[in-house]
């Protein structure tokens, strides 16, 4: 049996997270990330520079991310090795479970579910403009609850899965050169004018990396939920994105809901389509329902985790 170095990593992320006061006191790990990303945009992407000149930059600044998180990765993982023989698993596992957010994502959207239940819908829109990018001032009940639940479908991957099945393939190399692209699709990955030739290698990066976590991922909410695997098979395609319709279909199908369509960003309606063919309503009690959805689904990645170790 190999050392549980993924297993107990999830573990831990279940158990303590990243708490607050941690955060408040260090940030976080892709703080690292997103301070050298930042840095990059800002000198090299000119927004009236050539577009092909703000891609070849911003190809380099992938090549920079990679070789800092997967080097840097590399190198610890090493030295641990060299250093502790076969008893430095679970310092590995220590530095690999701040790459998963199991815990995180529970808890920010549970607070949501928390404030619609209390029929508070002020506060959660606030609290759902925290893990979502689009305006959410206009929400009603049923907005909220589904904006809150396309977010928990579709960080299930690159908050979970993704980082986890590159954990298991690479060790922290791997774990945290995906935590880099994916912070850098985040921040500058974008098809707006500013971004789309900077942010084009990021962008593509991150879709390559998701490939197969998304559809993994979506096999198991759908495992997880009990049924939803004609949504995903119709709808998995219909998201913008090529990698998250596959868990935000699979999601809606589990649950009986339409996710996604006509929706604000920066004051702009788009017009997207539906995932699902269920109720365009929802509420609270959706929320909660596909809470213990991902929480089995999880379960079920903490047990590819425990094989994995056992047959390696």
């Amino acid at each position: 049996m190999a050392e549980p170095v993924a297993l107990v990593a999830l573990m831990l992320d279940a158990a303590i997270g990243w708490p607050a006061w941690l955060y408040a006191r260090i940030g976080h790990p892709v703080g690292l990330f997103a301070g050298l990303i930042d840095g990059c945009e800002a000198r090299w992407n000119r927004p009236h520079g050539p577009d092909a000149t703000r891609r070849t930059l911003g190809i380099a600044t992938v090549l920079l991310l990679l070789i800092v998180a997967a080097g840097g990765g590399w190198i610890v993982q090493a030295a641990i090795l060299r250093l502790c023989g076969p008893y430095g698993w679970p310092l590995l596992a220590l530095l690999a479970f701040p790459a998963l957010a199991q815990r995180s994502l529970f808890d920010h959207v549970r607070t949501v579910a928390q404030a619609l239940a209390a029929k508070d819908l002020p506060l959660a829109r606030q609290q759902v403009a925290r893990i979502v990018g689009r305006d959410t001032d206009a929400l009603d009940t049923s907005g909220v609850a589904r904006a809150a639940i396309e977010s928990l479908a579709e960080s299930f991957c690159d908050g979970i899965a993704a980082p986890l099945f590159w954990l298991l393939l690479l060790g922290l190399p791997g774990v945290w050169a995906y935590k880099a692209i994916n912070t850098a699709d985040s921040l500058i990955g974008h098809r707006e004018p500013r971004w789309r030739a900077f942010g084009w290698a990021a962008a593509r990066s991150d879709d390559l990396l998701n490939l197969l976590p998304a559809r993994i991922g979506g096999a198991l909410i759908c495992i997880a939920g009990g049924g939803g695997w004609r949504i995903l098979r119709r709808d998995a395609r219909a998201h913008a994105s090529p990698n998250a319709g596959w868990t935000e279909a699979a999601m809606a199908g589990a649950l009986g809901l339409r996710l996604a369509g006509p929706i604000a960003y920066d004051g702009v309606d788009h017009s997207k389509p539906w995932i699902g063919d269920g109720r365009a309503q929802a509420d609270a009690a959706d929320i909660h329902r596909a809470l213990r959805i991902t929480i089995r689904a999880c379960l079920l990645l903490w047990l590819i985790a425990g094989l994995w170790a056992w047959l390696a």
